[in-house]
């Protein structure tokens, strides 16, 4: 440890990022005809032990009548094999405003109690490997746990075939110190958008076929990130392309180059239910060691006949990306 000059770490995230919107932005919450359950998984690097692994389950709701959008959101986040967590409980609210019938907007706050632990049971003293490999150590140090409340607040700006997006987490800079010093959570600034291009419609005007472009970019302290891409969607088939990094804009040591990883996503597209997959082919210095990243979405939304009719009567359309 006395060797040790810096430390880095990082926060949960997923490739297919608008699969998860209300982890992206609040503003997405609500953003459907009536009910959205959302479940989500990812294994980062399964080629180092202990592989990051996050889980996300969420539900969010649409009442139309009062232009609102609520929803609930767990997530959890298992980092190496030293059995680091990190859980999230988080309500949202969003609310639309309409300035005209091409025209939306939305504002939306997160608010959410989140909980890091440390099972030290998990980790290996000196004096275990002094005593031949003991199952236990004599060091008298219980599981180390913190938790605090995180606010988050995003605006979203939206049109039939568009949207653009901005949200900042970690307002309030919460203390997150295991050791009841100060550890506070730098904010977290993000920028998405997108557009949708229809190719070819049926009988009833609805998307056969249609290409869809977006990018997210977002910024944390001194590190930042940007993702790029697009999808091809002939329903019910959807194949996808993303890059992930900034190698003609930043680099963070003397020639390297600032390059993640290359998504590719499959996935398909039943109107009410979605699948997508995707793996991440690492780009940087560690592509000879990670074994990529796995991410697994499931998405079904759901709405009574009354709202699907009441939709279409108001030419309700969602634009955003939905892998």
């Amino acid at each position: 440890m006395l060797l040790v000059g810096e430390l880095k770490a990082q926060m949960p995230q997923f490739s297919q990022f608008y699969a998860v919107p209300m982890y992206m932005n609040p503003a997405f919450t609500g953003n459907t005809i009536q009910g959205r359950l959302s479940l989500d998984y990812r294994l980062q690097w399964p080629s180092v032990p202990g592989a990051f692994k996050t889980f996300q389950l969420s539900y969010d709701h649409n009442i139309s009548e009062a232009n609102s959008g609520v929803g609930v959101m767990v997530l959890h986040d298992k980092a190496g094999s030293g059995g680091l967590t990190y859980t999230s409980f988080a309500g949202l609210y969003s609310y639309d405003i309409v300035f005209n019938r091409k025209l939306r907007a939305k504002l939306g706050l997160r608010a959410s109690y989140n909980q890091r632990v440390l099972d030290v049971t998990k980790l290996v003293f000196t004096d275990q490997l002094l005593r031949n490999g003991a199952l236990t150590s004599t060091e008298n140090i219980s599981s180390l746990k913190v938790g605090y409340f995180d606010f988050s607040f995003g605006g979203l700006l939206y049109g039939y075939d568009f949207w653009v997006g901005a949200a900042v987490d970690h307002i309030n800079s919460p203390n997150e110190s295991l050791l009841g010093e100060t550890s506070l959570v730098p904010i977290k600034g993000s920028f998405q958008a997108g557009k949708n291009f229809s190719l070819q419609k049926n009988m009833k005007h609805k998307d056969v076929k249609k290409i869809t472009a977006a990018f997210n970019y977002k910024f944390q302290g001194e590190y930042d990130q940007f993702d790029i891409g697009a999808y091809y969607t002939q329903f019910p088939i959807v194949f996808g392309l993303w890059y992930r990094g900034l190698p003609l804009f930043k680099a963070y040591e003397k020639g390297y180059a600032n390059n993640d990883a290359l998504v590719v996503i499959l996935g398909l597209d039943m109107h009410d239910f979605r699948i997508g997959y995707s793996y991440d082919i690492t780009m940087s210095k560690l592509a000879s060691n990670t074994g990529g990243s796995h991410e697994l979405t499931l998405i079904y939304e759901f709405a009574s006949p009354h709202k699907k009719r009441k939709s279409l009567s108001r030419r309700f359309k969602v634009p955003c990306a939905k892998f």
